[in-house]
């Protein structure tokens, strides 16, 4: 099944963003981030999943909390963890009202990130201790597992930028760019992979790691995609171009029986050629 991102159309109010890519086509909508909080956001996505007969899932850093925040279940600042895990909490619950089956979020990061760097240059602050971080967030995945019921729960591998290699000399504050890293985390703890192909793509650049063989190790192990495409360097949201090498390297995949969302962040009509290319290739 392939999913569209709610991200990849820009309104405030999530139904408003779901009626627009139901507008064109779309029944498979991931809910994610760009949105904004307002009373009676759940009851608008129960009206529209019925109306249209939509499938939904929730990912991330929806719903979107009253007062912004980077989503970090590895943090080491007690308000900001107690925030992350009441936010998955109600994403996991918001999950099985919608009926959905899956919920994923990403993995965490080694230091806190302010809400106006997502997505740009970090900067440099204090460093958390790896170790207990990494700990923080084994303990918190595991007591969300617990109540996650019929909910299957994803983490996401993080994108390791050249301008954050860069900013940090080298030193990774992301978990989870690469299949070493997913060895080393499945090891602590029992966990599906939410393989974003694009993040995947701009870490192996950074830590100067094949891709392709990255790609081939943990395609294999997921069956819950996020595609987009860029130059390698930056995580940019791009449209897959179907001579490009990554559809051609998709194309010698087994794809089947996995779930994707396409990130794309440019036209609808852009998107619908995302889709039916996507659709061939699998």
């Amino acid at each position: 099944m392939i999913y569209i991102s709610s991200s990849c159309v820009k309104h405030k109010k999530i139904k408003d963003s779901v009626q627009e890519l139901v507008d064109n086509g779309f029944k498979e909508i991931e809910l994610s981030g760009g949105t904004e909080y307002y009373d009676g956001f759940e009851d608008d996505l129960l009206e529209l999943k019925e109306k249209y007969d939509l499938n939904f899932l929730c990912h991330n850093y929806f719903p979107p909390p009253k007062d912004h925040f980077v989503v970090n279940l590895a943090s080491l600042n007690e308000e900001v963890y107690s925030k992350t895990f009441e936010h998955l909490k109600k994403a996991i619950e918001l999950s099985k009202n919608l009926g959905a089956k899956k919920f994923a979020f990403h993995a965490g990061f080694f230091m806190d990130i302010k809400v106006s760097e997502i997505g740009k240059k970090i900067s440099n602050d204090n460093f958390f201790d790896k170790e207990k971080a990494t700990q923080r967030f084994c303990n918190g995945f595991e007591e969300l597992q617990k109540l996650s019921s019929n909910v299957k729960l994803y983490v996401e591998n993080n994108v390791f930028s050249a301008t954050n290699y860069k900013t940090f000399s080298g030193d990774n504050i992301f978990m989870l760019t690469n299949s070493q890293e997913y060895s080393e985390l499945k090891s602590k703890i029992d966990f599906d992979l939410l393989l974003d192909v694009a993040h995947l793509k701009v870490s192996s650049k950074t830590l100067g790691i094949d891709f392709e063989n990255e790609f081939k190790k943990m395609i294999v192990i997921s069956d819950y995609i996020h595609i987009s495409d860029n130059d390698a360097l930056h995580d940019l949201n791009h449209k897959l171009q179907k001579d490009s090498s990554l559809v051609e390297l998709l194309k010698h995949q087994n794809l089947k029986n996995k779930d994707f969302t396409l990130e794309v962040y440019d036209s609808l009509t852009s998107i619908r050629k995302c889709y039916d290319l996507l659709q061939e290739v699998i």
